[in-house]
C-alpha cells in the first residue's frame, strides 16, 4: 500500500512540475514567411576574417542576406531564427551543415525588411543561390532558464 501511495505521489509531482515548465501558448513558435531574398557584399571593413572548416582557417567573404519578412500574426515576434540554404555558383553548399543563418531580435507585424550577415569561404564561386528561406519567432521574449 505504501508503495502505491509513493508512486501516485511521484506521478502527481511530475505532472505538477511538468505543467509549470511547459511553455505557455504565448511562447509558441510562429511561422514567418520570407520573400524577396537577395544578397550583397558587406560594407568595406565589415566582416573581414576567416571561417573554420575541419580545424583549419580559410579566408572568408562577408555578405548581407536581404529580404522581407511577412508577419501575419498581428503582434510583434521576438528571437526569430532565420533558416535557409546557401549554394555557390556550382550548386555546392556554401555553408556546410548549416541551415540556421541567424536571428532577428524583433519582427513587427506586417511586411518588414531585414539584413543578416553571413561569412562564406572565399573560394566558393559566386553568384550565390539562396533557397528555402523561412523563419520562426516567439510571441513573447524568450529568457534562458538556468
Amino acid at each position: 500500500m505504501l508503495k502505491k501511495l509513493f508512486i501516485i505521489f511521484t506521478i502527481t509531482i511530475f505532472c505538477l512540475v511538468g505543467s509549470a515548465i511547459a511553455p505557455s501558448p504565448a511562447e509558441a513558435l510562429i511561422q514567418i514567411k520570407i520573400t524577396d531574398i537577395g544578397y550583397k557584399d558587406c560594407p568595406e571593413g565589415v566582416g573581414e576574417g576567416s571561417v573554420t572548416s575541419g580545424g583549419s582557417a580559410l579566408p572568408a567573404t562577408c555578405y548581407l542576406i536581404t529580404g522581407k519578412t511577412n508577419n501575419t500574426s498581428g503582434k510583434t515576434l521576438y528571437d526569430a531564427d532565420v533558416f535557409g540554404r546557401v549554394y555557390d555558383a556550382n550548386n555546392e553548399p556554401a555553408l556546410q551543415n548549416r541551415t540556421r543563418l541567424g536571428a532577428l531580435p524583433e519582427v513587427l507585424p506586417g511586411v518588414n525588411e531585414f539584413e543578416l550577415r553571413i561569412s562564406v569561404p572565399s573560394n566558393q564561386p559566386t553568384p550565390l543561390k539562396l533557397k528555402q528561406f523561412k523563419a520562426t519567432g516567439f510571441s513573447s521574449k524568450v529568457y534562458p532558464s538556468f
